[in-house]
């Protein structure tokens, strides 16, 4: 069964390392588009990583990104800088938060 967004975002705390993301107060927007088009936010705060379907105001990080393509990221097909090079990843705002925050999930699982 193909993996969707609303799997990744369901499955996000689970993979969650609250020790990677010590100190860390942010809230990130993801716009998702093409077949699965979708807005969700995160918010990372206290040790805990928080999932909602919509949109939030003043997100510390705002992402727009294919659905599919960022499957293909989380699962390894994609890497991020290249397709944030390549201009399928669009970011806004924090962008020191974009590179650590690869680290605070635990995708082998």
């Amino acid at each position: 069964m193909a993996l969707t967004i609303k799997d990744l975002m369901d499955r996000m705390p689970d993979a969650f390392v609250p020790e990677k993301a010590e100190g860390v107060d942010a809230s990130i927007q993801f716009h998702f588009t093409g077949d699965e088009q979708s807005d969700w936010y995160v918010e990372i705060k206290d040790g805990a990583c928080k999932p909602s379907e919509g949109t939030m105001e003043n997100p510390t990080l705002g992402l727009t990104v294919d659905a599919q393509d960022y499957i293909d990221m989380v699962t390894g097909k994609l890497d991020a800088m290249a397709a944030f090079m390549q201009g399928k990843l669009k970011l806004q705002g924090d962008l020191n938060l974009a590179m650590k925050m690869v680290g605070f999930f635990d995708l082998s699982g």
